[in-house]
């Protein structure tokens, strides 16, 4: 059964930062390409970073650029999400996804809120 778990989410002021991390169980995690969505409050979800599992290229939203870097530690079977200088927009639930050619899932998410 394939589980991917996050966690480090929590209540942090503007300008703030925060470390997310994705733990995933049950896939070969060297053969996935592991992203980062955040879902705002009455909003669509959308795209935050991916690290691509073939060679290690990184793909940012043009929003989070230089202000959040994605990293995974296949030793640990973990990817993670470091946000810095965060703002009031970003308060959201941030959710890993792990894509193959032949599968993707989602973790349950886990939420960010930004204070002023």
């Amino acid at each position: 059964q394939v589980q991917l778990v996050e966690s480090g989410g929590g209540l942090v002021q503007t300008g703030g930062s925060l470390r997310l991390s994705c733990t995933a169980s049950g896939l070969t995690f060297n053969q996935y390409t592991m992203a980062w969505f955040r879902q705002p409050p009455g909003k669509d979800r959308e795209f935050v970073a991916s690290h691509i599992h073939k060679d290690g290229s990184t793909y940012y939203a043009d929003s989070v650029k230089v202000r959040l870097t994605i990293s995974r530690d296949i030793t640990k079977n973990t990817v993670y999400l470091q946000m810095n200088n965060l703002n009031l927009e970003e308060a959201a639930v941030y959710s890993c996804k792990a894509i193959s050619n032949y599968d993707q899932y989602w973790g349950q998410g886990t939420q960010v809120p930004v204070s002023s």
